[in-house]
């Protein structure tokens, strides 16, 4: 289902921050999403990228986006950044894979920088369903997105740093003094994340208990030319160096469903007939990755010269 949202409002919320206030542009209700959802937005033909919703969640009269303008992405967050009050914008159903335990004994909620958005959405509901939290966030001065508001919603509940060694230390205090049966979720850079799980190791907590969304596997390095030959039709597909799989199949008009091209959403998910694959995603587990048969077209690449995918 596609949703047809016309821009209500806009605003700076920190240096570089912009958000987007987005109602229904014919009169339809918006559909409730569950807290830590993303909302998908076409920028371009064929191109969509997905932003954290942060505003209410039950029968909600609006969305609200919040994105960081990336000078070096590929034009999504530029596009946001043009947007004017009346626009109206195409949008897929909001989706979520980073929701909150309903039945966690309490929430430890870690964010950093931009990642705070999904987290502010988690703090709407804590407060609302009277449950167990505290937020945990950490950013640079004059770089922290929705502060305030978080502040109105949590009090006491939040704690604010400005380092990643401050931030460090607070995980370290608040995952080894929580009660049975709480969860840890963490968004943001790539490495806080995995400090966080790395903290949540050492403090013993199970996998189970320890969540996170990631908004991109970082930079990878360009990589060598391989080819993709396509197991339906025989076509081989070169894939230069500096290109992914998924850019050199929809250059050739092979349709591949896709969302985030960052190795996080599993939108692209392909399956591999042969050949070795070097995983560079942030979706798969470590067994999906070791049994060879999928991989992520988007960010991981082959390991050899040729592979053979289920197209």
């Amino acid at each position: 289902m596609t949703l047809a949202l016309r821009v209500r409002d806009i605003r700076e919320v920190c240096s570089g921050v912009r958000q987007v206030v987005l109602v229904s542009a014919d009169g339809m209700h918006l559909p409730s999403f569950t807290p830590g959802s993303n909302l998908s937005l076409e920028w371009a033909p064929g191109r969509r990228n997905s932003y954290s919703l942060t505003g209410p969640s039950v029968e909600p009269d609006h969305y609200a986006i919040s994105v960081r303008l990336d000078e070096n992405g590929c034009g999504g967050s530029r596009w946001v950044h043009a947007l004017a009050v009346g626009d109206v914008v195409s949008a897929g159903r909001p989706r979520s894979a980073f929701a909150p335990v309903a039945t966690a004994r309490h929430h430890v909620l870690v964010a950093g920088g931009i990642g705070v958005t999904p987290i502010l959405s988690h703090v709407r509901a804590a407060v609302q369903w009277g449950r167990s939290f505290e937020v945990l966030y950490a950013f640079r001065d004059g770089h922290g997105a929705h502060v305030e508001e978080l502040r109105e919603l949590a009090g006491d509940r939040l704690t604010t740093v400005g380092s990643s060694s401050e931030l460090r230390a607070v995980v370290a205090s608040a995952l080894a003094d929580r009660p049975l049966g709480s969860h840890v979720y963490s968004c943001g850079p790539l490495p806080m994340i995995e400090t966080v799980s790395e903290l949540a190791r050492a403090a013993g907590w199970p996998a189970g208990r320890v969540h996170s969304e990631a908004f991109g596997a970082g930079p990878l390095d360009a990589g060598p030319p391989f080819a993709a030959k396509l197991g339906r039709s025989g076509l081989i597909v070169p894939v230069p160096s500096g290109v992914t799989l998924l850019e050199a199949l929809l250059d050739k008009g092979i349709e591949v469903p896709n969302l985030c091209r960052q190795g996080v959403c599993g939108e692209c998910k392909l399956t591999v007939r042969g050949g070795a694959i070097e995983h560079r995603d942030l979706y798969l587990t470590e067994s999906e990755k070791a049994a060879g048969d999928c991989m992520m077209p988007c960010v991981s690449r082959a390991a050899g010269d040729l592979m053979e995918v289920e197209l």
